[in-house]
């Protein structure tokens, strides 16, 4: 079996201020973290932002520090990935058409931990939910949202990774197991789209970022020694722009080792 190749930045890349002008770019799990960063940085180089989560009031406030800024006027959309039900990702599809008529990105933020415990451990009900959110929600939401993204001129699709994704680690679990399908699924509908679509499709590993998923797995670790979600927004930026518009079917490390 062949490695797959990792990819970086493009050297000396800086996003232009006007970057994103015009775009509208959905991001899940808005609401705190990367989502949170990504989305602000999405607005300030010119972007409409879909805030996507399961907390209202995080994407409410979110979305008051978008207005505050004075930027692009963003949209909540509560969305919880739990749910099975394709009409509740179909009603997503709907809003977004009504309001805006097309969708020029989509970044899958979201997910969730669960246990850190062997496989011959693992409870069912985790296991579960982890693989809800982490991989069927997010097929369920980009199976939704394709008819929307083909009316964009440019769009991107980018699906969030992990290192547990590439190779397995020990009680790593349903996590490492639900990012080994997400990179599966990204260069599946990467391969599907390819040439017969303006629709690119990536993934991101963010690597060992501040955050508070950071350190519900590693609670030990001092948080101030990691890098913050502002300091890897140049390439969520360059995927999102029209720089990156012949990438399809890749994987980045968000930090370079």
């Amino acid at each position: 079996m062949s490695e797959t190749q990792i990819h970086t930045l493009p050297a000396n890349y800086t996003a232009t201020t006007d970057l994103l002008g015009d775009k509208v770019i959905l991001v899940t799990g808005a609401g705190d973290g990367i989502g949170r960063v990504a989305a602000i940085t999405f607005a300030q180089h010119g972007a409409t932002v879909v805030l996507a989560g399961k907390t209202l009031e995080k994407l409410e406030a979110v979305y008051d520090e978008i207005e505050a800024m004075g930027l692009p006027q963003p949209a909540l959309c509560p969305l919880d990935l739990m749910a099975t039900d394709l009409d509740t990702y179909k009603n997503v599809a709907e809003v977004i058409e009504e309001e805006f008529g097309r969708l020029d990105g989509l970044l899958h933020n979201a997910g969730v931990l669960g246990d850190h415990a062997t496989l011959a451990s693992y409870k069912p009900k985790p296991w579960l939910d982890v693989m809800q959110v982490n991989v069927n929600g997010a097929f369920l939401l980009t199976q939704a949202l394709l008819p929307l993204l083909k009316q964009s001129p440019c769009a991107s699709v980018v699906f969030t990774s992990s290192s547990v994704g590439r190779k397995g680690r020990a009680y790593w679990g349903a996590y490492a197991v639900s990012k080994f399908a997400t990179e599966g699924m990204m260069q599946t509908l990467a391969d599907e789209l390819d040439s017969i679509s303006k629709i690119r499709v990536n993934c991101i590993n963010p690597g060992a970022t501040r955050t508070r998923m950071r350190a519900q797995a590693y609670p030990a670790e001092n948080p101030e020694t990691l890098p913050t979600p502002e300091a890897i927004m140049p390439l969520y930026l360059y995927l999102f722009g029209d720089d990156s518009v012949n990438t399809n079917g890749c994987t980045f490390d968000a930090q370079p080792k």
